[in-house]
């Protein structure tokens, strides 16, 4: 096992308080972290600017005929990023049963067929890299030109399946090579730093990254799971072009701060979590129970009196999809790619048959009546219990 990360860094005049590894463990594990997303150590978060009124959306009074699937300018890096793209933790085979290297690779090749492109995956998918080899395996006979792969940096597994943030830079360029060996490929369009290490600064991460990126072992860099003073820091210290975190229809809390931000900036937002972990997706029945085996059943939103009221959520959006024909599925995609500031949406997908519902969404209809009715829903359902961690 190895020693912790140094922590003999000088301090920076202006410090942070970077999430602990347990916040960024619960991101896997299922237990809702603590309240890391909005610390503030030089920026009064109350001084943020609410979501400009030039942010690129549809206007609500107009009918989508079909989402745009023009890829999107990737921040100020010159790249184009698909507006959808499939997430490939669920095919670690870690968090879900059933999930079988067969299914893996056949899920991502589904997704290709299906014109979903953008790919995102992570060293730490799986204990042994399962989910970039199974992706390597998938795109073995496909023109690299023609996908968007990103990848994420910074954490690993140790034996026992302890988790650990490491964000040295000589861990950092190991977990790159490693990973561009596992999917087959000399560069990755996007790297992500998977989470900021507690021990060690910021900027001397994201520097390492900067140095992969003129290397050409990625082409543009970006920041996941991180506080609005964190992505300050990042963007001072790398080329930032992308920030990954969860959004959905009950998870808006980026909005009031990280949004505007990152439209001033120049940096792209990649959403994850869109269905809200399946429960979106509206195949959950009311007395379904979670084992163990399962992230979810450590989710309060997935348990007694707050699960249901989810569901009631759920059902008012379901009566929208029902009218417009589609599966609900697809409308909450829709919806959640079309939302100011928002660049590109990750679905996840446990088998074929889920990639083709979820790459449907670019052809869903989105109407003024299904925008009131979900934005009415959101109203009525008020905060969740640990949306936002605590």
């Amino acid at each position: 096992m190895q020693s912790s990360p140094p922590k003999a860094h000088a301090p920076k005049p202006r410090t942070i308080t970077p999430p602990s590894t347990a916040a960024i463990r619960a991101c896997f594990t299922g237990k809702t972290p603590p309240n890391w997303w909005r610390r503030s150590s030089g920026m009064a978060v109350s001084r943020i600017p609410r979501i400009p009124q030039g942010l690129p959306g549809p206007p609500t009074d107009r009918i989508t005929d079909s989402m745009d699937t023009t890829p999107r300018p990737l921040g100020r890096s010159g790249l184009h990023i698909p507006p959808l793209g499939l997430g490939c933790w669920p095919l670690a085979g870690m968090t879900r049963e059933g999930i079988t290297r067969d299914v893996a690779i056949a899920t991502v090749a589904a997704a290709l067929d299906a014109g979903i492109l953008h790919l995102d995956t992570a060293y730490c998918y799986g204990e042994a890299g399962e989910s970039e080899r199974a992706i390597g395996t998938a795109i073995r006979d496909r023109r690299r030109d023609e996908l968007f792969i990103a990848g994420k940096c910074g954490i690993h597994w140790e034996p026992g399946r302890k988790q650990r943030i490491d964000g040295r830079p000589e861990r950092i360029r190991r977990e790159v090579e490693e990973s561009l060996g596992r999917l087959g490929t000399d560069h990755l369009d996007l790297l992500y730093l998977h989470a900021p290490d507690p021990g060690v600064n910021l900027e001397v991460s994201m520097a390492e990254l900067e140095r992969l990126r003129s290397e050409g072992l990625a082409r543009a860099v970006g920041v996941s799971n991180v506080s609005l003073d964190q992505l300050a820091i990042a963007a001072e210290a790398c080329s930032l072009s992308a920030c990954q975190l969860p959004y959905n229809m009950l998870q808006r809390e980026i909005e009031s701060d990280i949004v505007p931000w990152c439209h001033v900036h120049g940096v792209a937002i990649v959403a994850y979590w869109p269905l809200m972990k399946g429960l979106l997706a509206g195949g959950i029945a009311r007395d379904r129970t979670f084992p163990v085996t399962d992230s979810r059943h450590k989710y309060p939103m997935f348990n007694g009196a707050e699960f249901h009221r989810n569901l009631d959520f759920v059902d008012v959006v379901r009566q929208e999809a029902e009218r417009l024909q589609r599966p609900l599925a697809e409308l909450v995609l829709a919806w959640t790619v079309e939302q100011p500031g928002i660049t590109s949406v990750l679905f996840g997908a446990t088998s074929p048959e889920q990639v083709g519902v979820n790459a449907a969404a670019r052809f869903c209809e989105l109407d003024p009546q299904a925008r009131r009715a979900i934005a009415e829903g959101i109203s009525a359902r008020g905060p969740i219990i640990g949306r936002r961690p605590v």
